[in-house]
């Protein structure tokens, strides 16, 4: 860890400027031993598990050393190793599912019904219980404009056709 590198960078972003002796390089230097850490067994975890995938696929897992690295060829495996032996084809491994599972497309349905049903609902609540929104006037006027239409409506044709230019004048 290069302390004046760090120093320079927090004062090129931020305009901090930060001591050598400054508590923060002590908490740089306990994230970079927590990160090393972390790294060690996700590396080690890789090294198994490349290890497994290559005993399943027929092939001979590299050999590990002490510290959970395996050996390249042309290197000399450790004693007593002895390369899992071939169990005939190897099967390609899946590497693209269905682009929408049964499962989803079961899901999708319950929730589109969740949706119809939740807004028949409330539309069905705003017909119950909503007011029309019309003041008492408005509803009359709309009453007498119906019974107008349907007066109308019983009019002999000619007297309807003369009807709107009577309204005119």
């Amino acid at each position: 860890m290069d302390q004046q590198k760090l120093r320079t960078l927090v004062f090129e972003k931020t305009g901090v400027k930060i001591d050598v002796d400054d508590p923060v390089f002590a908490l740089v230097a306990l994230n970079e031993a927590v990160l090393e850490e972390a790294v060690q067994r996700h590396v080690e975890r890789i090294d198994a598990a490349s290890a497994a995938l290559a005993r399943l696929a027929g092939g001979a897992a590299p050999a590990q050393d002490g510290h959970g690295h395996g050996h390249v060829h042309g290197e000399t495996p450790p004693p007593g190793y002895v390369p899992t032996p071939s169990s005939g084809p190897v099967r390609p491994i899946a590497t693209q599912s269905a682009p929408i599972t049964a499962r989803e497309l079961r899901l999708l349905g319950a929730a589109a019904g969740v949706a119809i049903a939740t807004a028949l609902i409330v539309l069905g609540g705003q017909a119950a219980f909503g007011k029309s929104g019309l003041s008492a006037e408005q509803a009359r006027a709309l009453e007498k404009a119906e019974r107008i239409e349907r007066a109308l409506r019983q009019l002999d044709p000619k007297l309807r056709a003369q009807l709107p230019a009577e309204l005119q004048k």
